[in-house]
């Protein structure tokens, strides 16, 4: 019996179409292997076979960035990449992947635990990345203004005083003392005759704050009330009433804006940091697991 020509010709055309399919396939699984190893060799976190562009090195896939090895170059011999040597550059790529090297197995033994200088440090960089933007800030002279003169007693030419501090047993004493210096007794004449004493908290000119350091806070805001020349009421204290005497009393000038603005600025600038450093720092406090003794709760 004779074969059917066109059964034969169907068979041999599934053959090749079969091997085609086979072909095919797996020329689809040898792309598809060779993209997924790209993906795997060039994602993020895992290990490359090439140092990207805007690197210089890769030490264990940490990157040292092309900006800072060249501003390294810069820092280290005072010149551009374009002039250096090659010894030059090797030496700088050699000292950063040692730096780099042993922050990392730094990191590998907690050193920030146990050294309290990389603690320190570590809690300084952190603060000065929180505080970045307060410490370049350009803020406004409305700004300034406005922080100017709600801090307007920082910005006054220190008052100088010189005041004599007299101390007398009695009350009956100290109003005497009081009387007999606004009508021009000398003051050594009232202390024999009242049988007082100089306390010795001030001896002869001193700014404000150095006044207020040795009087004490009621005594110098009773002094820094009185004009020169001027006598205050008995002040009763625990040591006896003293008396006040001012001979000179220059108070605090105010300080113009415009001469006082470059301090200002700094000071405008020290309280954005402080503010940005609690808020970071109650950042973080809320995302830690935080845990206290129950005696230091």
């Amino acid at each position: 019996m004779t074969a059917d020509p066109t059964i034969s010709n169907i068979w041999d055309f599934s053959r090749v179409s079969v091997r085609r399919s086979l072909a095919l396939m797996a020329a689809g699984a040898a792309v598809g292997l060779a993209l997924a190893g790209y993906s795997l060799f060039t994602a993020q976190s895992t290990t490359t076979l090439f140092v990207p562009a805007e690197d210089v090195a890769l030490v264990n896939q940490q990157p040292i960035a092309r900006a800072d090895y060249y501003a390294q170059l810069q820092a280290s011999f005072r010149t551009d990449f374009a002039h250096t040597t090659p010894a030059q550059r090797r030496k700088v790529l050699e000292d950063m992947i040692r730096e780099e090297l042993f922050v990392q197995r730094g990191k590998e033994l907690d050193v920030a635990a146990a050294d309290p200088d990389v603690r320190s440090a570590t809690v300084n960089a952190v603060e000065q990345m929180a505080a970045a933007d307060a410490i370049t800030a350009e803020p406004s002279d409305a700004k300034l203004r406005a922080y100017f003169h709600a801090h307007a007693d920082k910005y006054e030419q220190e008052g100088v005083m010189t005041v004599r501090d007299m101390l007398f047993a009695t009350a009956a004493d100290g109003a005497a003392a009081a009387r007999a210096l606004r009508a021009g007794e000398p003051d050594a004449a009232v202390l024999a005759r009242l049988r007082g004493r100089d306390s010795g908290k001030e001896t002869g000119q001193d700014f404000y704050f150095a006044a207020k350091i040795h009087l004490g806070n009621e005594l110098f805001d009773t002094a820094a009330a009185l004009p020169s020349g001027g006598v205050s009421t008995p002040v009763p204290q625990a040591d006896g009433v003293h008396v006040l005497h001012m001979l000179k009393n220059t108070a605090p000038q105010p300080i113009a804006f415009e001469t006082a603005r470059p301090q200002v600025l700094q000071d405008y600038r020290n309280e954005r940091v402080r503010q940005a450093t609690v808020q970071y720092q109650g950042f973080l406090r809320k995302r830690a697991n935080l845990l206290v003794a129950k005696d230091l709760r």
